[in-house]
């Protein structure tokens, strides 16, 4: 993604140079910039503009709303934007049908086509042509040539980019429901084996408990959005920690040290509470004699930082890497899963940090940036 956007930003600087030569010879108020200075803002100001409805896809209600844009961009000059079909929206005075073989040529080579009516440049998405820039002109010029090729690159980086985020969002809904499968099974079968312990012993105990399921299982399989509060996650491992302790009893300590600064903090759907059934499961679980498991999440002024730790077993160094890399079996729950959704979230400087040795514990870490991932561009 990264080339990608470099591309796209290449593609664009070669627009402010164009735009910045044609309105410097029509001279501007220099108490507002030079006329270079504001044929750039100018230009970038009117990409952005064109952007987000590039970015939803080559449809023509996408394209109709960016095309007005694109023809600023090319100085206003008619202009049509096809898939590799047929027209998908046209302003001004043009007739994609009377560049046709124009049309056909730059969708087979992939190549800005010309003649003495239009220029022609394609847009192409991971090397597939999937549709074309029509540009008509009485007054062909290499100039026009150019900028109609670099128009079309640019929108080819925001059409690319458009289609790696939704190939993103569908990867983390897959990711998520594997997840949900992988965990949901385990905790099911002993948090009704806990409840069931206590139907004829403690009633009261036993509906409160099932209560906590109910809660936990419904915040767990909710199907709208990829993302929740800090304060949301917190209040499910609150109650998965209620049935937990109703399983080992005396055996499990809890400690949780939250800041309140934080708990508005979003952050991926699940991304904490595998992280504490690892250290129930993982790390006191096997141990012998009772176990504690700490919660913090504290503020660092631009990210939430959280760390679940447990005086468990610990685990080899190694067997964690394999689980990071999704190659442990019977490993950690959901770990790699975790890691890898908050990577496309965040960066891959926002993965998960795990400090663990045999007989010493683990600390799991992570760190999240107080910013709003559904408000990103």
């Amino acid at each position: 993604m990264e080339l990608l956007a470099g591309a796209a930003l290449g593609a664009l600087v070669v627009l402010l140079g164009l735009a910045g030569r044609r309105r410097a010879a029509r001279g501007r108020d220099d108490s507002l910039g030079s006329p270079d200075d504001l044929a750039t803002y100018a230009t970038l100001h009117t990409a952005s503009l064109a952007a987000p409805a590039l970015r939803r896809g080559l449809d023509a209600d996408a394209v109709a709303v960016a095309l007005p844009f694109l023809r600023a961009l090319l100085g206003h000059a008619p202009a049509a934007v096809t898939d590799a079909s047929g027209v998908l929206a046209t302003s001004g005075d043009v007739d994609p049908g009377a560049a046709s073989e124009l049309v056909e040529a730059a969708l087979t080579e992939g190549r800005t086509q010309a003649s003495d009516r239009a220029v022609v440049a394609p847009l192409s998405v991971e090397d597939r042509v999937v549709g074309t820039l029509v540009v008509r002109t009485d007054h062909p010029s290499a100039g026009l040539v150019r900028a109609t090729t670099e128009v079309a690159r640019w929108m080819s980086g925001q059409l690319e980019l458009g289609e790696l985020a939704a190939s993103r969002t569908l990867l983390m809904e897959a990711e998520l429901r594997a997840l949900r499968a992988q965990i949901s099974p385990h905790f099911i079968y002993n948090s009704l084996g806990a409840i069931a312990s206590f139907v004829r012993t403690d009633p009261e105990r036993a509906r409160a408990l099932l209560l906590e399921f109910a809660d936990f299982t419904r915040y767990s399989f909710r199907r709208h959005g990829d993302f929740t509060t800090l304060a949301e996650e917190l209040r499910s491992i609150e109650r998965y920690l209620v049935l937990e302790k109703a399983r080992f009893g005396e055996r499990l300590q809890v400690t949780s040290r939250v800041a309140p600064e934080v708990l508005h903090v979003t952050l991926p759907f699940l991304a904490v509470q595998p992280l504490v059934e690892n250290a129930v499961r993982h790390g006191i679980e096997p141990k012998d004699g009772p176990g504690h498991v700490t919660v913090v999440a504290r503020d660092t002024g631009t990210a939430c930082v959280i760390e679940i730790e447990d005086d468990g077993v610990g685990s080899d160094p190694e067997v964690v890497r394999q689980a990071l890399a999704g190659r442990a079996e019977g490993g950690s729950v959901g770990l790699a899963n975790v890691d890898e959704r908050l990577r496309a979230v965040y960066g891959d400087d926002h993965g998960i940090v795990v400090e663990t040795a045999p007989g010493l514990g683990t600390k799991v870490t992570i760190r999240v940036p107080k910013f709003n991932p559904r408000e990103s561009p």
